[in-house]
């Protein structure tokens, strides 16, 4: 009978055992992660190492995204730029 409760307490204890990378970030993480990201250059790089590295999930996930975001501005801003410029170009009669 004994072996039976100690088996049902160490389910119990893995079932409410929390993984740290899991867990919500507090305001404080969040306060900082902002603050990080409004630094030049630090901010590319650190989105880069929280993104893919070993961390909190929200964080990852909000580099991530945040990555993704810069790659569909540029790519926009790019095309934007070539069209503006080929306009302006025909405009002036070349």
């Amino acid at each position: 009978m004994e072996n039976f409760n100690n088996e049902s307490n160490q389910g119990v204890q893995n079932a409410y055992s929390v993984d740290p990378n899991k867990s919500v970030m507090s305001l404080g993480e969040w306060l900082i992660t902002l603050i990080v990201m409004i630094i030049p250059c630090v901010n590319v790089i650190m989105m880069f190492v929280w993104g893919f590295g070993n961390g909190n999930e929200n964080r990852k996930n909000f580099c991530r995204a945040s990555l993704i975001m810069a790659v569909i501005q540029i790519i926009l801003g790019v095309i934007c730029y070539v069209v503006f410029a080929a306009s302006f170009i025909a405009a002036m009669g070349y």
